[in-house]
């Protein structure tokens, strides 16, 4: 049998990552991570100075599993839509991390050249500072949202569409609700629905449309009327 692997700041925050993928954020605590090494949690404290420090490096890590958007990429849209699928598939499998990764007052490396590299494909794309501003908040806005609902969803595969659609669709009121009942039917229960391939349709939507601010100033505003002008 090989010997223990010595414990390090790196096994410290995977063993970590590992107890908040089981129990959520609120169950790293530096006994719980402990105990997922096999240690007692005083050894901890040579690695990591205390819990912030773990939730630092855990969201640091989380952060670096993302692909950053490469110049390989000709079209700035290519890139930030890879970056936004790696971004989805990350999160998909660490969703506790949602809440904590814009709450951090101390970034880490990781996370700061990933930030750094999709302003710089803006930026290089020729957005303004402010529309890069912009375009990041409207994009992680759209990730982070979609993995918080698609986490919650109580579908996971096409049985449990046609199970749980067609399960409403029996008790649904169809002459008072018309265009639910037709949005389950005519939609939701057609042969190879797939929820997920609404998160490629808007994020589409959301370059596209940055792509039309990014070549030009909006032909009108939108007042909060919902009226353009």
């Amino acid at each position: 049998m090989p010997p223990p692997q010595p414990l390090s700041r790196g096994l410290v925050l995977e063993a970590a990552i590992r107890v908040a993928d089981r129990g959520g954020v609120e169950a790293i605590t530096m006994r719980r991570v402990a105990q997922e090494l096999g240690v007692e949690a005083m050894s901890l404290y040579h690695h990591v100075p205390n819990k912030d420090a773990i939730l630092d490096g855990v969201v640091d890590m989380v952060f670096a599993a993302i692909k950053l958007p490469g110049a390989e990429c000709d079209d700035w849209r290519d890139a930030i839509r890879t970056r936004a699928f790696s971004a989805r598939m990350v999160l998909s499998q660490h969703s506790w991390a949602l809440g904590l990764m814009d709450s951090r007052r101390n970034p880490g490396p990781a996370t700061l050249r990933h930030h750094d590299a999709v302003l710089g494909v803006l930026r290089e794309a020729g957005f303004t500072l402010p529309m890069a501003a912009h375009a990041v908040s409207l994009i992680d806005s759209y990730v982070s949202g979609f993995v918080l609902q698609e986490a919650n969803l109580p579908v996971t595969t096409p049985d449990d569409v046609e199970e749980v659609a067609g399960g409403i669709l029996r008790h649904l009121p169809a002459e008072e609700l018309p265009y639910l009942t037709e949005m389950i039917r005519d939609h939701a229960l057609r042969p190879g629905y797939d929820y997920t391939s609404e998160f490629s349709y808007g994020l589409d939507l959301i370059l596209d449309a940055l792509e039309a601010r990014r070549r030009g100033p909006p032909l009108g505003f939108v007042r909060a009327g919902g009226c353009a002008t």
